[in-house]
């Protein structure tokens, strides 16, 4: 029998329920938020690049390494100097090498100490020889040729250029004032293997293969093409070479009686000049002479008996060949080679450098790729929510 006692014990639990049960949710709030709370640094732990990465992040940029030290200051002044001294000595042994390839198989400077070539060349002129038109063509008549006297005009024998590699070893040499050069002369190319050269026509000119040479072109003003009388034909593998100042040209005329007849072997042509470059005012290419170009030097060779008085006339011209000047070229010093040596030189450093350079950062950047893309596939610098945490919208 239910009493006023009763029903008021009734309320009094009807109203601590309502207590109990307005003061649950917010209890429940508190637990989830400090569960919350107490699981953010194991966020933080568990993606550690996730600030770096961020694109806000300060500092941050496309290609930062979140493990690699700090980078500090460059010193660019310091590592130039460092790679300029470390280049040097590169730059000066290969331009040592080019110096000696030019100068031994491609142009040498000669100047030239006597008069027997005027007026084409001057006393202390100072000519290019290129070494290398007589590898890729014959010897034309007209040229200009250098070529070692020894073993035909000069006592001792004839040279023989040997292999490559012995070029380049008596070139180094050289190069340093070692070896011995020989006896180097400068002629103008007159006859061929084969030709018949003789002297004199009617008009007294100089005759090729029955035909006259119009040399007034190059001859010393007012020198006569020849004062002696000769006629030969060239034998295989010789030339017939004569000085442009016929007067005081000892030449294959006064020869005659050497081994050769006077000619000279092909072998021991250096090569053929080609440019005056010293002194500036007489700079001037030295071209074949117009009288070469005429086709019928090139006919069928005209045969016959040696001039009248031909063996007389060489005779008396190799007597008197003492008071006549061979026109000798002397090689001048290295710094015609050096100059070309270095100006090839530093294009091939400088592409060598910089192939090394590239080399060498492609090298750095290998390193990289496969790192990010493993940090990619395991989800570093991603914003991940650790499992077990409830995220309720409010």
């Amino acid at each position: 029998m239910s009493g006023p006692q009763d029903s008021a014990a009734s309320e009094a639990r009807d109203s601590g329920s309502a207590v109990r049960s307005d003061t649950d949710p917010p209890a429940a709030a508190d637990e989830t938020a400090a569960n919350a709370q107490a699981d953010r640094p194991a966020e933080a732990e568990s993606a550690p690049g996730a600030a770096a990465d961020s694109p806000g992040a300060e500092g941050s940029g496309p290609e930062a390494d979140p493990g690699a030290p700090p980078a500090g200051p460059r010193r660019k002044g310091k590592r130039k100097q460092r790679s300029f001294w470390r280049e040097f000595p590169i730059l000066v042994v290969i331009a040592l090498l080019l110096a000696v390839l030019i100068k031994t198989f491609a142009i040498q400077a000669f100047w030239i100490p006597s008069g027997s070539m005027e007026n084409t060349l001057e006393v202390n002129d100072r000519v290019l020889v290129n070494k290398i038109v007589y590898h890729i063509r014959d010897i034309h008549r007209g040229d200009i040729v250098v070529f070692n006297g020894d073993g035909s005009w000069d006592p001792g024998t004839v040279p023989v250029a040997g292999n490559i590699f012995q070029q380049f070893a008596s070139g180094f040499a050289s190069m340093f004032g070692f070896g011995t050069p020989g006896d180097i002369l400068i002629k103008r190319v007159i006859g061929i293997p084969g030709d018949r050269v003789a002297c004199c026509d009617a008009q007294g000119r100089v005759t090729v293969n029955g035909v006259a040479l119009n040399e007034q072109s190059y001859l010393y003003p007012g020198s006569a093409p020849s004062l002696s009388r000769f006629n030969i034909v060239v034998p295989p593998g010789r030339l017939w070479v004569m000085g442009d100042n016929r007067f005081w040209s000892a030449d294959s005329r006064d020869h005659m009686g050497d081994p050769g007849g006077g000619t000279i072997p092909e072998s021991a042509v250096v090569g053929r000049a080609f440019i005056i470059i010293w002194p500036i005012n007489r700079w001037r290419i030295l071209p074949i002479p117009a009288t070469f170009e005429q086709s019928a030097l090139n006919g069928s060779h005209a045969a016959g008996p040696p001039a009248a008085g031909a063996d007389s006339a060489a005779a008396a011209s190799s007597a008197a060949g003492a008071d006549l000047l061979s026109a000798r070229a002397e090689p001048t010093g290295q710094t015609v080679p050096l100059v070309l040596g270095f100006a090839g030189a530093i294009p091939l450093t400088w592409m060598q450098r910089r192939v090394r350079r590239r080399v060498a950062r492609r090298r750095r950047r290998g390193p990289k790729a496969p790192a990010a893309r493993l940090a990619r596939a395991r989800g570093v610098g991603r914003a991940t929510v650790p499992t077990g945490v409830r995220c309720e919208l409010s």
